[in-house]
């Protein structure tokens, strides 16, 4: 009887750990695509911001020279954010993923 128990009390310890395993893996796909939605609006909002300054640079510079050098000078920010977040996503994108294969090994 003492045997049945001990193995009864070892198939509850596994299930508790795998059921332990399954609401970690939830938590961090729910924690990831929190983090897409977040870098999504992140990404939206941005682009928002730079057409409303570049329409702000047309309503406002009168001198065409300036207005096209400052007009340079946004995009050439608007591409570095760009680069920016690009590198940024992928790097927490592919951690997770290499993370989870670790997991699953």
């Amino acid at each position: 009887m003492s045997n049945e128990n001990t193995s009864w009390e070892n198939i509850s310890e596994d299930v508790s750990e795998v059921t332990d395993k399954i609401k970690s893996k939830i938590k961090d796909e729910d924690l990831v695509g929190d983090l897409k939605d977040s870098l999504k609006s992140t990404i939206d909002n941005t682009s928002k911001l730079f057409e409303s300054l570049n329409k702000l640079i047309d309503s406002t510079i009168k001198d065409e020279d300036i207005k096209n050098e400052t007009k340079e000078i946004i995009k050439k920010i608007n591409e570095e954010v760009s680069e920016s977040i690009k590198e940024t996503s992928s790097k927490i994108f592919n951690f997770k993923e290499s993370n989870s294969s670790y997991e699953e090994e």
